[in-house]
């Protein structure tokens, strides 16, 4: 057994672009061992900013590989398949032997037994794996042609404690690496993986990443507790700092409490994104003028907590002169500066697409029984934060530096919150509006985006979403559904396809209205799977697809995926099931047309007469619950129904000798199916024993 080590020693490589090297590479070097069925007792990829490590351990030094047939091209088949077939093998054709098969005669030829050594195996695949790994981004430097994520400097490469050579553009492999990496002019040789990870350990650079991240979390901890404070949780950032750091060393820092009076989202910004801080939070969640950094060795005279303190002063004395500026611009006047900034090329600017907003939101606000002139407002200024300097330092921040602007400017706390709320959700797990006049603006503003996108065919295909559609029609659809309403969707999005004709705005998707539906079709389907609804209840569910009923439908689903797999939810399969199978066996071999009638006169058994009058008891209840339907009294009124169905079947005889008992009795069981399709589409549901 043997162990396998390689080191690529680099410039510093940026966090994601090292988490992907390691993780790739890993994989990688995975799939070569097992495609040559190379066993390893371990494997594992660590990383520091200058250095990626792949270490495998117990490797087999060698495999073997026995004889074996291998079958050629047909021996009638053309000159070129042979000799194609005796190029690829490096064989000649006095090598051939003939053989007749099942399928014919075809030439085969028997390979010889052989050793084949790993570390040749090795010298053969690095250098490809190196030359074909794809980099999101990546650079060339001096006079070299290699191009790599950073400068590559050198490669140590070992296995069984001797080097592998290879040559990778102007770089030989060898068993040594810089120890120093600012200072590239001493090397050492290390032969295995052990002795390398012992000498970096006494040197303080801790290779493994994931080490780093346990230092760093308890020190965290052991700050925090001390100050009675906390933070966000923020997984991506801390694996960004583990990256950019090989010896991590927490230091805790303050900036000027009279920033405090800057809106918290700004200092959250400032911090986690322009710095890689961690803003700490008292016992009430406000953010505290104390924070935490991650520098890259021991501060032993205080100066790299003096210079960060600096920088985020500096940095939030900026953020505090924009803040002041913007948040007495007067939204209202700002509404002209949208035509300056486009929404998209074929679809207007920003003063544009509010101007649909507001005419939206007003039909909206009718079906929400909310102010007109709220919504209308709303739409107007919602946008105009994008013309202010914060937004522009701060993206991000788009429409919640807008609730602020608008709270600071004295507009009502909804219409403040709305604006603040207008691009929620931002995915699944994200909070949704509540308030009702956010929800209208919510809402309008997706509706808008969705339908114009789509009106010039910019939809996403199976790879692409560039932008974020997929996301903005789930927004839809999660914001009604968690707000427990129903809105006349397809009403409003066709009334957004004639704001942007009004508008003169050329959509030349001739499907779009169906484009629109099978869209909203598929985000609904994605939704109720993340809610771990059972794949034939979602089926059910949107066959009957409909963008008015979302709500509905939604609880619909809810409910029977709660029960489906209890007792109630088996009597209710099998009740449909009994009489929807029956009914579609008799009528296969019948000619008698349903005419969705039943005549209870003709009845002959009680059996005949108590379904009926349990039928029309269900349709009486349907009728009588209008848009407040308890979806689950719903169900256990179904699942009552088993007795006289079962009492139905097991007493009289459907296929009858007289047309007319016959029909009769077809005609109940189809009103019986009828009565069920009212909730969801049964025939799509799976029996438990199917």
């Amino acid at each position: 057994m043997a162990e396998f080590f390689l080191e690529l020693f680099s410039e510093e490589i940026p966090a994601k672009l090292q988490r992907n090297l390691r993780e790739k590479m890993l994989e990688e070097f995975q799939n070569f061992f097992s495609s040559k069925s190379i066993n390893s007792k371990k494997n594992f990829s660590l990383s520091t900013p200058n250095r990626m490590i792949i270490v495998f351990e117990g490797l087999d030094k060698q495999i073997k590989i026995s004889s074996e047939e291998i079958r050629g091209p047909k021996t009638n088949a053309p000159e070129q398949a042979l000799e194609g077939f005796l190029r690829s093998n490096r064989i000649e054709e006095k090598d051939l032997f003939k053989r007749n098969t099942e399928k014919g005669e075809f030439y085969f030829f028997k390979s010889k037994a052989k050793t084949l050594n790993t570390q040749d195996l090795l010298i053969e695949f690095i250098p490809k794996l190196l030359e074909n790994y794809q980099w999101k981004k990546s650079m060339r430097w001096g006079e070299f042609d290699l191009i790599w994520g950073r400068p590559l400097k050198s490669i140590l490469s070992v296995f069984d404690n001797k080097t592998i050579n290879f040559e990778f553009h102007h770089i030989v492999s060898s068993n040594s690496t810089f120890i120093d990496k600012d200072f590239e002019d001493k090397k050492k040789i290390f032969n295995n993986f052990k002795s390398y990870e012992k000498f970096f350990k006494k040197n303080q650079v801790i290779i493994n990443q994931n080490i780093r991240k346990k230092i760093i979390s308890k020190e965290f901890s052991k700050i925090l507790n001390k100050r009675r404070l906390k933070i966000e949780e923020n997984e991506s950032l801390l694996n960004e700092v583990v990256d950019l750091v090989e010896n991590p060393n927490v230091l805790s820092c303050s900036f000027d409490k009279k920033f405090l009076s800057i809106p918290k989202e700004i200092l959250i910004l400032t911090m986690q994104s322009h710095q890689k801080y961690f803003p700490t939070l008292d016992e009430k969640n406000q953010v505290t003028n104390e924070f935490l950094i991650v520098a890259n060795k021991k501060d032993k005279k205080g100066l790299i907590k003096i210079g960060n303190e600096r920088v985020i002063e500096a940095r939030l004395s900026d953020a505090e002169f924009f803040w002041k500026k913007d948040k007495t611009q007067n939204l209202v006047k700002k509404v002209s500066d949208l035509k300056l900034i486009n929404f998209f090329k074929e679809l207007g600017t920003y003063f544009d697409k509010v101007q649909r907003m507001r005419k939206l939101g007003g039909i909206i606000s009718d079906e929400l029984l909310i102010s007109k002139e709220k919504v209308e407002l709303s739409a107007s200024i919602c946008k105009t934060d994008l013309t202010s300097d914060l937004v522009g330092e701060f993206p991000e921040l788009q429409g919640i530096m807008g609730g602020y602007f608008s709270a600071h400017q004295g507009f009502d706390k909804d219409i403040s919150q709305a604006i603040s709320d207008q691009y929620l959700p931002i995915g699944l797990d994200s909070k949704v509006p509540k308030k009702p006049l956010s929800v209208a603006l919510s809402v309008t503003d997706k509706i808008d985006t969705l339908v114009g996108f789509f009106g010039i065919n910019e939809k996403p295909t199976s790879s692409k979403d560039p932008f974020a559609l997929r996301r903005v029609a789930l927004g839809i659809i999660r914001t009604i559904v968690e707000n427990k309403i129903d809105l006349k969707l397809n009403d409003l999005l066709v009334y957004s396809v004639n704001l942007y004709k009004n508008q003169n705005f050329n959509l030349t998707n001739n499907n779009l209205q169906q484009e629109l539906h099978n869209f909203l079709k598929d985000r609904f389907k994605y939704y109720l799977k993340e809610k771990q609804v059972r794949f034939d209840i979602i089926e059910s569910s949107i066959s009957s697809f409909s963008a008015n009923k979302l709500f509905s439908s939604f609880e619909k689903a809810k409910s029977l995926n709660k029960i489906i797999s209890d007792q109630v939810g088996i009597d209710i399969i099998s009740t449909f099931k009994r009489a929807s199978n029956i009914l579609e066996s008799e009528m296969k071999d019948n000619k008698i047309e349903i005419s969705n009638t039943t005549d209870p006169g003709i009845f002959k058994t009680d059996y005949e007469k108590n379904l009926f009058k349990k039928i029309n008891e269900i349709k009486k209840y349907y009728s009588g619950i209008d848009n407040d339907e308890n979806y689950e009294k719903s169900l256990l009124i179904l699942a009552d129904l088993k007795k006289e169905v079962f009492d139905f079947f097991d007493n009289v005889k459907v296929n009858e000798e007289n047309e007319f008992l016959r029909k009769n009795r077809l005609e109940l069981i189809n009103m019986l199916c009828k009565t069920f399709q009212n909730f969801i589409n049964f025939q799509l549901l799976k029996a438990s024993n199917e």
